[in-house]
């Protein structure tokens, strides 16, 4: 998919950047994912399993599901219910709209604070994973990023409610 760039501003431009990235890392871990998957299978049926495949699939699955967030949320891919909303008036669509756009920053803030919180947790208990026994703490920090980065595309809808941060 080649996204094509809107002007926005500098910060705007560094959050479309960011996003990026983090889709970028959010491909690199479902392509992890796969491979492990696969390699773990025809290695099971040899008679040799992959040492730490659930513990890789596991994180990567966590990568790939929170990095992936800002991008679908910029590009409104998210599952909504279109029936209510088109059969309300103008204004109550933009009042419903503007509700729930505060509530999803209120949301992913929250979110975002709980996994810092949480990463601190593991970093001060020395939290690893169950086989690789790969530290766990910057897991949640990641998630936690993620969602902070996805709060700011909420408020750029929230701000510019007829204008998209990026194009498909």
């Amino acid at each position: 998919m080649i996204l094509k760039k809107i002007e926005h501003g500098p910060f705007w431009q560094g959050i479309v950047v960011l996003m990026h990235l983090m889709t970028g890392i959010a491909s690199l871990a479902l392509l992890i994912m796969a491979l492990v998957t696969c390699f773990d299978i025809v290695l099971r049926l040899v008679g040799y399993p992959q040492k730490g495949a659930y513990d890789i699939v596991r994180i990567t699955g966590v990568l790939a599901v929170a990095c992936a967030l800002p991008l679908t949320t910029a590009l409104k891919g998210h599952v909504a219910i279109e029936y209510f909303f088109h059969r309300m008036s103008r204004l109550w669509r933009a009042i419903v709209d503007a509700v729930m756009r505060i509530l999803m920053i209120i949301g992913f803030c929250a979110a975002a604070f709980g996994c810092l919180r949480y990463g601190l947790r593991f970093l001060r208990s020395g939290e690893v994973s169950a086989t690789l026994e790969i530290p766990l703490f910057w897991v949640p920090w990641v998630m936690a990023f993620a969602f902070a980065v996805t709060a700011l595309i909420v408020v750029f809808h929230l701000v510019h409610p007829r204008k998209e941060l990026i194009k498909q």
